[in-house]
């Protein structure tokens, strides 16, 4: 009864359809969704252990960088010799890329020649191959007729894995495809074709780049797609490479753009790390190899072992009698009898089980129609699985690229070559599609590689060589912004001179404005003080007691531009507002005004408004004291009073604000929208007051100071007395308005086209130069004109300019300190170049980044070597051998900008090496500063 279902239970399996026979023998191979993004993370996770340089020395995937940091943008042409060495045959090419207008589509035309590769050299010395290498590249210039006497660039395509120390180095790691060359491995490729070509002679030629031909491949295709930022092989080897961010690569040097890792990814599972996903098949093929252990992924995957894979799964379902009647020939026993171009043949769509029985027969089988269906799906499954594996590391790549730039989805080319890819019938869409399904939010487009890795070669070295070209002419357009010590000492020394002449002298670029200001805070200020501070497009009021309290109030810009009237009368009703939200309306309190345009002042409570600028123009006002327009304002509402004591900008603000926090604050600076310095200058050396409005007496009985306005000596107002010591020393703070620096055109060979440009199409041309150079009002404008000059000789936007380039003001100085940021990856800079209108590469984007450095890098180091003639002058006036001192600073480029502030303390640093200088940025700005004005006046007042 037994011996019935036994038959029974044979004679059911040998009538069951086929392909499940095979499916259940084969279920290890046949690998579902879950399986394929664990395999992807696997996968992923290697590569991060080949990127970084402390796991590099365990990782399976080496992860090499290639030193290709761009892919082609169209703009590249030139002719070019290529080699491509690979293989049983080698090639010489004379490549032409946008030689002539009239060529097709890709502007790329190649001729070729291919040479044998005698048996001998793939195990002869190193020097034989190159010199056979050398000799078949004179003949193919020969052939051509290309000069010997001209120098012709070359790029080498050559598929042996190396590590790159440079684009035109090479070091062999390891030889394969049958080549055991004697004297070359870890030696630098380029370096043995260079000397073959010296022994040769008669040629002139200049290796550029070698690459593989995964590189190579990326680089074929991305000339026609530039969204191709993936290599992919899949023929008698697999690997891949693609374009990962500089700053996670630690074996090379730098963190600013990209460059082409080639993974090696043939390597993955090395390790171990796909020990639960290898069968007994793939451990027989990996121990009949020549490298046994290495390539596992590999031999998973490839050409060169998918044939032997079918060929030993066939051969152990005959020999457990599930085919061919248990009937196993010789031919079936002898490696390497089904190729991997006898799997494509079979899994031909109209062909492919009359193609399975030939080749069945040719293996001196006699196959039944079923044992033909199964040998074909035993085919089918070898090499979905390849194309499923395959799937799951490009997925691990693409998924990669993704996180780097921080996107939800992503578009990107994948470019393909390989004689699997390209003669399996059913490979390529088995491959697209579970991409595709395991990354559904990417869209993902694979090219062909049509012309082979050896155009891709020659791209390589096209790219090379626009990039050489194009960063020559960068860096001569941004060598026009570097200082060296020579210019910086020049800067410093009629800085200097100016600030002397101004002392004496009403007529100079520099104009050295007494404020009237006599005293810092020494720390013993009590009371209640209300500052108000209009600087630009906002009016802000406080009341600095115990601590501060403010409200900010909009100018409109219909006041900006209407009558002075109603400037000061919509002024007057922003504090009548504050008092009443303080509960202060009816206490008379001391205020100290600071008013951030230039004014003539000639006492600490009056300043004459010498022109408006920030966008204001409200009327009568020019040649008006600014403080009596107030009161006025304040008489007429007839509600509230306020005693205005002193009238400050805010560069003499934010000194008194820090002096404060600082005893030793003894100069202030505005790095902002506008540049400014003041400092505490030695009365005695202020020439000028004998001129102005005030006549400087000294009575030595009482060695006090007077300070006797001349509108006051017809009889009108009398005399104001200030106690200090002549002999040690009475101080004033002075305004030097710096910016006027170069008016006189001293600061010619600093000056550069680009500020010339926009000076010439500034509100004030001739005037202000070195804000011009230094202030964020203007260093925006100066980018922009750099990148638009750029554009236009083609080395940025493909040459492309747009309206938006060409529109004054549209770059704000804002950009520089976010686009600066060390914290802001590329893909955040061409985000902020997009919100501009502005589409570019990522070359582009380290352009702009590299543009933006060298304008401000010289705005701080031309206010550092300022600032170094200031305080070496206090030195000196004090006969000091060193000073200690504190700067105040205010303004939004030197608080916001990541590097300015740096920059700025390092050239004061070495322009001023006998001055000890701190810089204390202004908490509160200048409105805290001139509520500490008023407090210093009043209580002066009351000695």
């Amino acid at each position: 009864m037994l011996a019935v279902h036994l038959v029974a239970f044979f004679f059911s399996k040998l009538q069951e359809d086929p392909t499940k026979k095979v499916d259940r023998f084969l279920h290890a191979m046949r690998l579902q969704d879950e399986q394929l993004v664990d395999i992807s993370s696997r996968f992923l996770a290697e590569m991060k252990k080949g990127l970084s340089a402390e796991s590099l020395a365990a990782a399976a995937v080496k992860m090499l960088p290639t030193h290709v940091r761009s892919t082609p943008d169209g703009s590249e042409k030139g002719q070019f010799v290529a080699l491509d060495l690979g293989g049983s045959k080698f090639k010489v090419l004379r490549v032409k890329v946008r030689e002539d207008e009239e060529t097709n589509k890709g502007g790329v035309e190649m001729e070729e020649k291919t040479y044998p590769m005698p048996k001998e050299l793939y195990e002869g010395r190193a020097v034989e191959l190159f010199d056979h290498v050398s000799e078949s590249l004179k003949d193919f210039l020969h052939e051509k007729n290309m000069s010997p006497e001209k120098k012709h660039p070359l790029a080498f395509t050559f598929s042996f894995p190396c590590e790159h120390p440079g684009l035109d180095q090479g070091l062999l790691l390891s030889w394969c495809k049958n080549y055991k060359v004697r004297g070359l491995q870890g030696k630098d490729v380029v370096q043995f074709l260079r000397q073959a070509i010296d022994r040769t002679g008669d040629m002139d030629i200049d290796v550029l780049a070698m690459v593989n031909d995964t590189v190579a491949t990326m680089m074929t295709c991305g000339f026609d797609d530039q969204f191709c930022e993936v290599g992919l092989i899949i023929g008698t080897g697999t690997n891949a490479c693609y374009m990962e961010e500089l700053r996670h690569i630690d074996l090379v040097q730098g963190d600013e753009g990209r460059m082409c890792v080639n993974t090696e990814w043939g390597a993955f599972g090395d390790d171990g790390a796909l020990d639960d996903f290898i069968t007994d098949f793939d451990r027989d093929v990996d121990a009949a190899s020549l490298n046994p252990g290495k390539q596992i992924f590999e031999k998973m995957v490839s050409g060169l072992y998918l044939g032997e894979l079918v060929r030993l799964v066939v051969l152990k379902m005959a020999k457990l009698g599930l085919l061919f009647d248990g009937h196993v020939s010789d031919a079936l026993r002898t490696k390497g009898k089904i190729t991997t171009g006898d799997v494509a043949a079979m899994e031909e769509y109209r062909n492919g089980l009359k193609n399975t029985k030939e080749i069945l027969t040719r293996l001196h089988l006699t196959p039944s129609p079923d044992d033909c269906v199964a040998v074909q799906h035993v085919s089918t499954i070898v090499s979905f699985r390849s194309s499923n594996l395959v799937a799951a590391g490009l997925v691990a790549v693409l998924t990669r690229i993704r996180q780097n730039r921080n996107l939800r989805g992503l578009r990107i080319t994948v470019g393909v070559d390989g004689t699997v890819y390209k003669t399996h019938p059913q490979y390529p869409k088995r491959l697209h599609k579970v991409v595709r399904r395991l990354l559904p939010d990417c869209q993902v487009r694979f090219v062909l590689s049509e012309s082979g890795s050896s155009k891709g070669a020659a791209l390589v070295a096209a790219v090379a060589q626009r990039l050489i070209s194009q960063r020559r002419k960068v860096d001569e357009a941004l060598s026009l912004f570097t200082l060296n010590q020579e210019k910086l000492q020049l800067v410093k020394s009629r800085m200097r001179e100016g600030l002397e002449a101004g002392l004496k002298s009403k007529d100079c670029t520099i104009k050295m404005l007494p404020s009237f200001v006599y005293h810092t805070p020494n720390g013993t200020e009590r009371g209640k003080y209300l500052a108000l501070d209009l600087g630009g497009t906002n009016f802000r009021a406080m009341l600095v007691r115990s601590r501060l309290y403010h409200k900010i109030y909009t100018i409109p810009l219909e006041i900006m531009q209407g009558t002075g009237e109603e400037l000061f009368d919509h002024l007057a009703q922003c504090v009548c507002d504050f008092l009443d939200y303080m509960g202060l309306k009816k206490v008379r309190l001391p205020a100290g005004f600071t008013f951030s345009f230039p004014c003539q002042q000639s006492d600490i409570d009056t300043g004459t408004l010498v022109s408006w600028t920030k966008g204001f123009k409200a009327t009568d006002c020019e040649g008006e004291d600014v403080v009596s327009m107030l009161r006025e304002a304040i008489k007429r509402r007839n509600d509230f009073d306020l005693d205005i004591v002193a009238l400050v900008n805010d560069t003499v603000g934010t000194m008194m604000s820090c002096a404060y926090e600082d005893p030793k604050c003894e100069v202030g600076m505005i790095a902002g929208t506008g540049s400014n310095l003041c400092y505490m200058e030695e009365l005695r050396n202020i020439k000028k007051l004998d001129q102005s409005n005030s006549i400087l007496k000294t009575n030595k009985q009482t060695s006090e100071v007077l300070i006797s306005d001349k509108k006051d000596l017809s009889g009108s107002a009398g005399c104001v007395w200030h106690k200090a010591a002549v002999k040690s020393g009475l101080k004033m703070c002075v305004n030097t308005e710096w910016g006027g620096l170069g008016n006189d055109r001293c600061l010619e060979d600093i000056i550069t086209p680009y500020d010339a440009e926009v000076d010439i199409h500034s509100v004030n041309p001739g005037k202000q130069r070195f804000e011009k150079l230094t202030s964020g009002m203007y260093l925006g404008e100066i980018v922009r004109q750099v990148l638009l000059d750029l554009t236009r000789r083609g080395l940025l936007f493909k040459g492309h300019v747009t309206e938006t380039l060409k529109t004054p003001g549209i770059f704000e100085t804002k950009y520089l300190s976010q686009i600066e940021s060390d914290r802001l990856a590329l893909l955040q800079v061409r985000s902020i170049l997009q919100q501009l209108g502005l589409h570019g590469t990522c070359d582009d984007s380290i352009i702009v980044k590299e543009v933006c450095g060298a304008v401000s890098r010289r705005a701080a180091q031309m206010c550092g070597a300022g600032m170094a003639a200031v305080v070496d002058k206090i030195r000196e006036d004090r006969g000091l051998d060193r000073l200690s001192i504190t700067v105040g600073v205010d303004g939004a480029l030197y608080k916001l900008h990541p590097h300015f502030s740096q920059v700025l303390k390092e050239t004061v640093g070495l322009m001023a090496p006998q001055c000890d200088v701190t810089f204390l940025p202004s908490e509160e700005g200048s409105g805290k500063g001139a509520a500490l004005i008023a407090a210093v006046v009043q209580q002066k007042q009351e000695m």
